[in-house]
């Protein structure tokens, strides 16, 4: 279905994106396209739907492609049925049902005489009966656009379908939607997705690095086990050189002090021995190269067994090299931070929620904050964090310190350099040195610490604000994170979640991702319809 051999693409600053790949998709297969941010899984698809050239290569794909792109703003401009690539054959039916049977209109249709049941099926499947299909998809949200292409696999039933982060607008609904197409599909798939559940649902896994695609038979859960594998087995070979490391100086060290005292009692000896000046300093002279030659020997083993542990500790996950050390918040566990009693919001005139809300948040709980889209999960975190008052009912905040982290992670400030940002948050008046230590466990070398902010990638941003909490004097007493995985890679969702398990704190997690949500160990659920 796919072959892929030498693929090559070169950026047109003429960076080498990826070199030399190769890749085989078997019809009926369902793979997963992972890896971390900048590896090029979205160039790859695209260079496979037909959409990009290669720099280089071969890819020979044997069906149509039907792709399903990450973004879709460059298809404002058309309406649902354009997009869909569905308007001619609909007019041309509408036309000969009217009794204006030309060859143009059966040339047209093509012999697809339920297209328009199909495009009605497939539009109520994806909860879109509403829809207009000439109305334009600027006027659609993200997760309707998303819907409206997902729909277009069951109109146009293709052999081979390509979908790129296609859970990243749709509701916990949608979702479960987008996961049972999947595992019912009897086309050939090759899913580009941080959405763990989703890729559970795929029987292979292709991982794409800087040494090419490796292939993983078996779904996200089977990879992962093998990845901790391959990790357990890389951390054991890090200890390993670390030993050895430590043994070899330590060695080199009591070598060399031998040494010392052998050269200081041969030279008492001689002196007792009145050995002549010109022999002693021949015999001291041959004694410091015996010596050098010792030390030149030991050094290059040392030598050899650090670049052996910097080569080994480069292969290391991110997530094994960071260090997060929280500081927990004052609070003790079970202290009422917030009591709700029959709020409710109004927008003109209109409840925002069915019935009221009442509830407490306690410290130290894990909850999740769940909701349709529209729902009004923003406005009750406003109404939380006492940005917004509620037009219904009471709600009483005991005095503590939140932290609110979108998903654009907007508390991380464009105009500043990654070094400002972190001083922002200095309140203890830590040295420069320890905050730039501070960033390094982070992964913000001092290659970086100048960088602009603005040009940092959804992950770094994560990063550099985790960085700063840990900077920060105290850490907040309730930590709320708003769609959090919604810009991040894998590797990049696995280091957010390390840190949030370390936390002690309280948190409010609105996300739709469900992996994510069992794994930072929610508790309970706190629903919004």
């Amino acid at each position: 279905m796919i072959h892929i051999q030498n693929l090559t693409y070169i950026h047109p600053n003429q960076d080498v994106l990826f070199d030399n790949i190769h890749l085989t998709l078997n019809r009926h297969d369902k793979a997963a396209l992972i890896g971390n941010n900048g590896t090029g899984k979205s160039t790859l698809l695209r260079i496979i739907a037909g959409v990009l050239p290669p720099s280089g290569g071969v890819a020979r794909v044997e069906a149509t492609p039907y792709y399903v792109p990450q973004l879709f703003g460059q298809y404002n401009g058309l309406t649902v049925a354009q997009a869909l690539r569905v308007e001619e054959p609909l007019q041309a039916l509408k036309e000969i049902l009217a009794g204006n049977v030309t060859e143009e209109n059966l040339t047209l249709l093509n012999d697809d005489w339920t297209i328009e049941e199909r495009c009605q099926e497939a539009l109520q499947y994806w909860q879109l009966d509403e829809l207009d299909l000439t109305q334009p998809m600027a006027l659609l949200s993200g997760g309707q656009k998303t819907k409206v292409f997902l729909a277009g696999i069951s109109i146009h039933q293709p052999e081979l379908v390509l979908l790129d982060e296609p859970s990243n607008h749709l509701d916990v609904a949608g979702r479960q939607l987008l996961y049972d197409s999947v595992r019912n599909s009897t086309s050939t798939l090759l899913v580009v997705s941080h959405d763990r559940t989703l890729l559970n649902e795929l029987d292979t896994v292709l991982e794409l690095s800087k040494q090419g695609v490796t292939v993983y038979g078996g779904n996200y859960d089977f990879f992962q086990e093998q990845k901790r594998i391959e990790s357990q087995a890389l951390n054991e070979d890090v200890h390993s050189r670390e030993k050895a490391l430590r043994k070899a100086r330590e060695v080199a060290r009591e070598t060399a002090e031998r040494q010392q005292k052998l050269d200081a009692r041969g030279r008492k000896k001689q002196e007792k021995a009145g050995v002549p000046t010109i022999m002693m300093n021949t015999l001291r002279n041959n004694a410091e190269k015996s010596t050098s030659r010792l030390k030149n020997v030991h050094a290059e083993k040392v030598g050899t067994i650090a670049q052996e542990l910097h080569e080994l500790r480069k292969e290391l996950p991110d997530v094994d090299k960071m260090r997060f050390g929280f500081d927990h918040s004052t609070l003790h566990r079970g202290k009422v931070l917030v009591t709700a009693e029959g709020i409710n919001h109004r927008y003109s005139e209109q409840p925002l929620w069915q019935q009221e809300l009442s509830f407490q948040i306690m410290s130290g709980e894990r909850i999740a904050l769940k909701g349709l889209n529209g729902s009004g999960k923003t406005t009750l975190i406003r109404i939380i964090l006492g940005g917004l008052e509620p037009t219904l009912g009471t709600i009483l905040r005991a005095e503590s310190k939140a932290v609110y982290i979108d998903q654009d992670y907007s508390l991380i400030h464009n105009g500043l350099s990654v070094y400002e940002q972190a001083q922002q948050f200095n309140y203890l008046s830590l040295q420069e040195h320890e905050v730039k230590i501070r960033l390094n466990r982070f992964l913000f070398s001092k290659d970086e610490w100048d960088k602009l902010c603005s040009a940092l990638s959804g992950g770094e941003r994560m990063r550099l604000m985790l960085c700063c909490l840990t900077i920060s004097s105290q850490a907040p007493d309730l930590i709320i994170l708003d769609e959090p995985t919604n810009n991040l890679d894998i590797q990049n969702i696995e280091i957010l979640t390390a840190a949030i398990n370390e936390y002690q704190g309280t948190l409010l997690v609105v996300s739709h991702d469900r992996s994510f949500l069992e794994q930072v160990r929610i508790e309970r659920v706190l629903e919004l319809k």
